[in-house]
């Protein structure tokens, strides 16, 4: 939940950790508990920043500056893929060393038939289809150390510039620090903004809740209005993740194996899901200028749904069929299809980047009434990262035993439900303060 002091010290204090866990586990000694802690600090980061960016900039660019934060994240996913990349291709993709064979092994390499030999170093591509026939030992597995290491250099610079950021001045108004309060938004504002009448409705707003203490959880369940938003914000956020986002951002690199590409072109290739990913942010900035916040997130989610469905498609007929026993890719797969899955993939991500994520973010954003915010956007975000850990790992899972195909079709029809909820749900929060939006639920669902 968002701590009394507000959201800048609880993303700053986010940042630093993240180094300490890219070194191999530390300070817990084990990968699993830096993975842990890493995944930590990002929820902690990404249930603050919308938040505080809320909170501090202007009615008229408010929405723009947290779709701006979700282009930001996607351009540093991209230049994540593209450095993952640049290292593959220096070790030349997993190896593995042979430590015992059953006699006749044999694996293709360049189309030619070899005995796999003891002591002998394999791409792991070759190695495979023979897994159960041999045992390994060694190769190139310190690669995924270099990318963690160079992701903290980042973190390092979110801590440095957390620390020169003003603190809400929404935050500073709940304390009756209305003199802290103006000084912040000047720091924020041009000279020629309405600084009085934002100050005049943050005191009008804590006159009326002077008798009212901030609600708890609990207490946000218990009474219907704002029951409703907090439902209405943990399931827009949790249908962020039941898009299978995940799928495409974690897993691209084993989708594009399982449609025919090899270790190395298929961590290559996920450079271009993150290009997508930066241009489909960049439209999303425009929709959102342009277009209603309901309106950018139900036409993104009906543009990733027919994807998905397309996805479904190309594995059942275009990549099952040329699959032999043991589910290797046969040469009689046509060279455009694993292609075909790529082209997929890109458009799927300008849908989700341009029109789903930053709707999401900023819906959740504004939805929450200022007495229930921090605890409600703490547990919206909360349920969105345990579905995005649920999802991240039931996949590979889905995609070892059901196969492409079935865990495709689930998706798709996950946002199939996903799209008429939101059509039926989700209120537009675009032309409208804060404080207005709250006085709008009281109305509503009072």
């Amino acid at each position: 939940m968002i701590p009394p002091r507000g959201a800048r010290p609880l993303t700053a204090a986010s940042a630093p950790l993240a180094p300490a866990a890219a070194e191999d586990g530390a300070p817990i000694r084990c990968p699993d508990g830096g993975a842990i802690l890493l995944i930590g600090c990002a929820g902690g980061a990404s249930a603050t920043v919308p938040v505080y960016l809320a909170e501090t900039a202007p009615r008229s660019i408010r929405g723009t500056l947290v779709g701006i934060d979700q282009l930001m994240i996607v351009t540093g996913q991209f230049l994540a893929f593209a450095i993952n990349a640049a290292i593959a291709r220096i070790t030349g993709g997993p190896e593995a060393t042979i430590t015992s064979v059953e006699p006749g092994t044999t694996v293709r390499i360049d189309g030619v038939e070899q005995a796999v030999e003891v002591g002998k170093s394999y791409s792991w591509d070759v190695l495979k289809g023979v897994q159960d026939a041999i045992a390994v030992d060694g190769g190139t597995g310190s690669t995924w150390r270099y990318m963690l290491v160079i992701c903290s250099i980042p973190a390092v610079a979110l801590w440095l510039g957390m620390r020169m950021m003003p603190e809400s001045s929404r935050w500073h108004a709940s304390q009756a620090r209305y003199i802290q309060a103006i000084a912040e938004l000047k720091r924020v504002r041009k000279p020629d903004d309405d600084i009085a009448g934002e100050i005049d409705e943050m005191i009008m707003l804590n006159r009326r809740e002077a008798g009212t203490e901030h609600w708890s959880l609990s207490r946000c369940f218990q009474i219907r209005w704002t029951r409703k938003p907090l439902v209405i914000g943990v399931l827009v956020g949790v249908f962020n993740q039941t898009t299978g986002v995940n799928t495409m951002m974690y897993y691209a690199p084993k989708i594009l194996q399982s449609a025919g590409f090899g270790t190395e072109s298929a961590i290559t290739l996920t450079v271009l899901t993150g290009i997508a990913s930066v241009l489909g942010s960049s439209l999303g900035l425009w929709l959102l200028l342009r277009f209603s916040r309901r309106g950018v997130l139900l036409g993104g989610t009906i543009g990733l749904t027919v994807m998905l469905w397309v996805m479904t498609a190309v594995f059942l007929f275009g990549i099952n069929p040329h699959r032999d026993d043991a589910g290797n890719i046969v040469d009689t797969m046509p060279t455009m299809i694993p292609y075909l899955v790529v082209t997929v993939i890109i458009f799927y991500m300008l849908f989700m980047q341009g029109g789903n994520a930053p709707g999401t973010w900023v819906i959740m954003s504004e939805l929450f009434p200022a007495r229930m915010r921090g605890a409600a956007m703490g547990f919206a975000v909360l349920c969105l990262w345990v579905v995005n850990a649920i999802i991240t790992f039931l996949f590979p899972i889905m995609m070892d035993k059901l196969g492409p195909v079935i865990t495709y079709l689930a998706f798709s029809l996950i946002n199939v439900i996903a799209v008429i909820y939101m059509y039926r749900n989700v209120p537009e929060t675009k032309h409208s303060s804060l404080e207005e939006l709250e006085e709008e639920f009281q109305r509503r669902y009072a």
